[in-house]
């Protein structure tokens, strides 16, 4: 119980500390959290609690795909954001992520990656 207790204290004070970046800087805060900082967390956690190699890889795998679909969310965001407010413009690029991780998952899947 102690375990996941430092995990999940660990893991959230990764999201406490982008946005006290973010806060002071926009700049450093982006560099922070585009860090692949949970994953690696996941990796370590993964790694520590002894699951196979192949687990290990595929998760790091896996993360590459899923993470290419999320990117036109970030140029999608700052544009709409002044046009529409912060909650309308949050819930257009979660539908433009989820149209666009179809859409690729469809593209890759001719390359034999499967993704859903």
């Amino acid at each position: 119980m102690a375990w996941l207790i430092i995990k999940y204290l660990l893991t959230s004070a990764v999201v406490v500390a982008v946005s006290e970046f973010a806060k002071r800087s926009d700049r450093i805060g982006a560099l922070v959290a585009a860090l692949p900082l949970v994953t690696l967390l996941a990796l370590i956690w993964l790694y520590v609690e002894k699951q196979p190699e192949q687990k290990i890889a595929n998760h790091a795998w896996y993360t590459f795909w899923y993470v290419v679909p999320t990117l036109p969310m970030f140029l999608a965001f700052p544009a709409l954001l002044p046009r529409i407010g912060f909650w309308p413009t949050l819930l257009a690029c979660v539908a433009i992520t989820i149209v666009c991780f179809g859409l690729f998952a469809l593209l890759v899947r001719r390359l034999g990656i499967d993704l859903l």
